[in-house]
């Protein structure tokens, strides 16, 4: 078999497309819409011309019909109906706050565990610009040394879970709460 050579051949002649589209035939002047309009507008001249022609309805007894003796002037304040103002004011609440639950452990807050203690220091850092002291703590586990940095001990969890909302607010996360050990 002899060897062809595509190259030269060239690209095969593109088919024609067919243009199934049918051309809307344009009308010239939309007859329906505008006697449409007419009407429309025939109507409301109608309406309007019955409307101006009407007589005024003749005012009744009950309406006064004296001008007021001095437009300038300001009418009095009114009194007030309610009471609550002064009720407000006045009031006292009381509330009961429940008493702290005192732990025989104290509590221990955990902010962080670290391979290197420059991490560690430098969360210490971050802490240290919030106004806490916390410290660093080297502990041997499985993988190696690891550098913990631990706020407290808090004898209350409620004073550890204040410390936690403070960091929380300034993106010092995670901090988890447990008892010392």
């Amino acid at each position: 078999m002899a060897t062809r050579d595509y190259v030269k051949r060239g690209k095969a002649p593109r088919k024609q497309t067919r243009n199934n589209k049918k051309k809307a035939n344009p009308t010239l002047f939309p007859v329906k819409w505008a006697i449409t309009a007419f009407v429309l507008m025939l109507g409301l001249g109608t309406g309007l011309y019955f409307l101006s022609k009407t007589p005024e309805p003749e005012k009744t007894k009950t309406q006064d019909t004296r001008k007021p003796e001095n437009i300038n002037t300001i009418p009095p304040k009114p009194k007030e109906k309610w009471s609550y103002i002064e009720r407000l004011e006045n009031k006292e609440i009381h509330v009961e706050a429940k008493e702290q639950e005192i732990s025989n452990r104290p509590y221990l807050m955990q902010c962080g565990a670290y391979k290197l203690a420059s991490q560690a220091n430098e969360r210490k850092a971050m802490i240290a610009f919030q106004g806490l002291e916390s410290s660093i703590k080297k502990n041997k586990g499985k993988t190696g040394f690891w550098h913990r940095v631990v706020l407290g001990p808090y004898a209350f969890k409620r004073d550890a879970e204040r410390d936690r909302n403070l960091l929380r607010r300034n993106r010092i996360e995670p901090c988890e709460i447990w008892f010392w050990e």
